[in-house]
């Protein structure tokens, strides 16, 4: 299935923070999509020209939903449950959301920081009492919260063993789905399975390998790709959305799609 250049930058403008795509204007009388609204860290964000080849997958999530729902990726680099919150950007996103939308959340990266106490949290306690304020405060504006545990690094051992790096945290954040009868995006599993699949050498070419740096953490547009379609499927899977509201889930996405504005001033 192939996109006009119209449908391209629409899909890329509607994975730009809600600041930025307010500034179109609504046309008179149109009715108000459902958004999702995404919550989380720099594996998410959305990314400029100046950080190119990097690539967030929320950048690449709306090639995989319909144009009713488009995404107003709040993401950013460096932050953790308790950051984003500290910082007022929970507070934003919440003044924002409306009856029907969807908060998207994913934390666990640098939550996993404990020199930092600015951003540390402890799986059992601290990291689930963030996440909670994440659920309640989506279901006090009557939005559907939505828990993604976070994607995982590129790290293998001797054997070619995908390795897991983010310890306890899903696991706290799955039993919290469960307690709140929320709906669980199990990312990090899927992620971790995917780069055992393609094994150590395929997988540099999911991340943010360049001449110059070896990111073992962030990706260039095949990685985002590839897990904003584990994203997508998920949000099938937990019937969050409709077989309709999904689309192009075992379609190629070319990486052409993928484009970097210029920074923010």
């Amino acid at each position: 299935m192939s996109l006009t250049r119209r449908q391209v930058t629409s899909a890329a403008l509607a994975a730009l923070p809600l600041g930025a795509a307010a500034a179109a204007p609504a046309r008179a009388g149109a009715r108000r999509p459902r958004t999702v609204y995404l919550a989380g860290d720099s594996t998410a964000a959305q990314k400029y020209s100046d950080a190119a080849p990097e690539t967030g997958w929320g950048m690449a999530l709306p090639f995989f939903l319909q144009s009713g729902l488009p995404v107003a990726n709040h993401a950013v680099n460096g932050r953790s449950s308790k950051s984003f919150i500290d910082e007022g950007r929970l507070d934003a996103v919440l003044a924002a959301i409306r009856p029907g939308d969807f908060l998207l959340v994913q934390f666990a990266h640098n939550d996993e920081k404990t020199t930092d106490p600015a951003r540390y949290t402890e799986p059992w306690t601290t990291y689930q009492d963030c996440l909670r304020r994440y659920l309640d405060g989506a279901r006090a504006k009557g939005a559907r919260p939505v828990l993604a545990t976070p994607v995982e690094r590129r790290r293998f051992d001797a054997a070619g063993r995908a390795l897991p790096t983010h310890g306890e945290y899903p696991a706290a954040m799955r039993a919290l789905a469960a307690q709140e009868g929320v709906a669980l995006l199990d990312i990090q599993a899927l992620s971790l399975a995917l780069w055992q699949r393609l094994g150590v050498e395929a997988t540099k070419t999911y991340f943010n390998w360049t001449a110059t740096e070896q990111d073992n953490t962030h990706f260039n547009p095949p990685g985002a790709i590839a897990v904003a379609r584990l994203v997508a499927g998920e949000l099938l899977r937990t019937r969050v959305f409709a077989p309709r509201d999904v689309i192009r889930l075992h379609d190629a996405v070319p990486t052409s799609w993928i484009t970097w504005p210029a920074p923010l001033s």
